[in-house]
């Protein structure tokens, strides 16, 4: 709750011990080492105000009758709605507005078990560069269903974006921003996903002519591309000079 889960409810815990001789028997509540030691239970119950979440006993004796099991349960409940509400609630009533950057995030997605391979890449290269380049830890399971966990939300969505462009078929006339990747003669590659790259042709650098592809960009800088077209191969044709315009840039 001080995080900013939004959890149902509070939850509470307590321990109850039993004492026994004979057919006389006898259930406390809140036991310490002493009582752990010589008792013949540890009995512990956590829950809500209306039902129980986990239930933990370490039993000294053959067995509990039901009516020692019933005396347990009401009361380790009068005991979690007392802690719940004179400690618990009076402390924070309710779990905080906004969820703490310390706190872990999650992302749930779903993709084509067709393109799981493409997340992947070969020998786990392009998933590896995910996670290097996010910081977030990524899962991917058989069906699909992908996981994506870091404490910082940023990393989380940079982790889902870089998916996201992997399993989007490109279509001519989307726009990517995306990293050179090599440089030659006749143009440079640009990366708009990682595993997924595409060449802007020299006469598709700027507005002007280029002599050289390098006084127009270098391996590593960041360009806005457009796809102009996918040839029969499925690779990629991008234009940078075409995608400056909608980006407000300076060919």
């Amino acid at each position: 709750m001080d995080a900013g889960v939004p959890i149902k409810a509070p939850v509470a815990g307590i321990s109850c011990g039993l004492i026994t001789e004979g057919d006389r028997w006898m259930v406390f509540t809140d036991i310490q080492g002493v009582e752990d030691f010589f008792g013949d239970m540890d009995f512990k119950v956590a829950g809500t105000h209306k039902g129980i979440t986990a239930i933990q006993m370490d039993l000294k004796i053959d067995g509990l009758t039901p009516e020692i099991i019933k005396e347990a349960l009401r009361q380790t409940h009068v005991a979690r709605d007392e802690i719940i509400d004179e400690i618990i609630l009076k402390a924070i009533p309710a779990p905080r507005a906004d969820l703490s950057k310390y706190a872990p995030k999650m992302i749930q997605t779903v993709i084509d078990v067709d393109k799981i391979r493409e997340v992947i890449g070969k020998g786990g290269s392009v998933i590896q560069k995910i996670v290097a380049e996010s910081g977030a830890k990524v899962d991917i399971e058989e069906d699909g269903r992908i996981f994506i966990s870091s404490p910082d939300r940023d990393a989380c969505q940079a982790a889902l974006n870089m998916i996201n462009a992997i399993v989007l078929d490109p279509q001519p006339g989307q726009t990517f921003y995306g990293r050179v990747t090599r440089l030659m003669q006749f143009g440079a590659f640009v990366e708009i996903a990682p595993g997924k790259e595409g060449l802007v042709h020299i006469s598709k650098l700027a507005n002007y002519r280029v002599a050289k592809v390098e006084d127009v960009c270098n391996v590593g800088d960041m360009l806005w591309v457009k796809v102009t077209d996918i040839d029969e191969k499925g690779r990629l044709n991008l234009s940078h000079k075409d995608a400056v315009p909608e980006n407000g840039e300076n060919a």
